[in-house]
């Protein structure tokens, strides 16, 4: 990693904190904001995910643990909602890095792809479809739906990524740091520090 690298991370990191960006669009923003060319070499999400434990540790080491548990909190209630799904929580909120302007990720795996759909509108929860890119690289199905979080007093983004049932085999495959990218329902509760029931 070079000096600039570290630089564009911890820019990017700023972005991701403050504005609530996903880190693809937080490094292009650093780019940019740093009057880089376009096609700067930019830092892996490891060093901007690095980066990001700094940014908080520095400027918000005072609200983020409880914004966290707090979108921990609604993350659990959508997972139980969702429990017939395997559903597995990802992105900031797994990872111990969200803030109170971060979205909420759930990737569902289901034996019909259209069953989380109908559970949805079963439960008259309105949501709006789309398609994003997968742990994989692939295009799958997304349903993103905007949940009140009492804690945090405002809505927040859930979206939930649509697998196959035996996908959830390559989703448990540990990341470049040796750790579970995602986790189940009962992974969650540990790291919430609850007791399994």
């Amino acid at each position: 990693m070079t000096e600039l690298q570290m630089e564009i991370a911890a820019q990017a990191a700023r972005c991701v904190v403050e504005e609530g960006l996903e880190y693809g669009p937080a490094k292009r923003r650093a780019v940019k904001a740093l009057g880089l060319p376009p096609r700067t070499a930019l830092p892996g999400n490891d060093l901007v995910e690095d980066a990001v434990h700094d940014y908080i540790a520095v400027f918000c080491a005072d609200t983020q643990p409880s914004e966290l548990l707090a979108l921990r909190h609604l993350a659990l209630l959508w997972m139980e909602r969702l429990h017939a799904f395997r559903p597995h929580l990802g992105g900031a909120v797994w990872h111990g890095t969200a803030t109170r302007l971060s979205d909420i990720y759930l990737q569902l795996f289901c034996d019909d792809c259209k069953s989380a759909e109908i559970a949805l509108i079963d439960q008259h929860v309105s949501y709006v479809p789309r398609s994003v890119t997968g742990f994989n690289g692939e295009t799958v199905d997304a349903l993103s739906v905007h949940a009140f979080c009492p804690d945090l007093k405002e809505e927040v983004g859930v979206h939930l990524m649509i697998y196959d049932r035996d996908d959830v085999r390559g989703a448990l495959i540990p990341d470049a740091k040796g750790r579970a990218p995602r986790g189940d329902i009962r992974a969650l509760r540990r790291l919430m520090g609850e007791v399994l029931p």
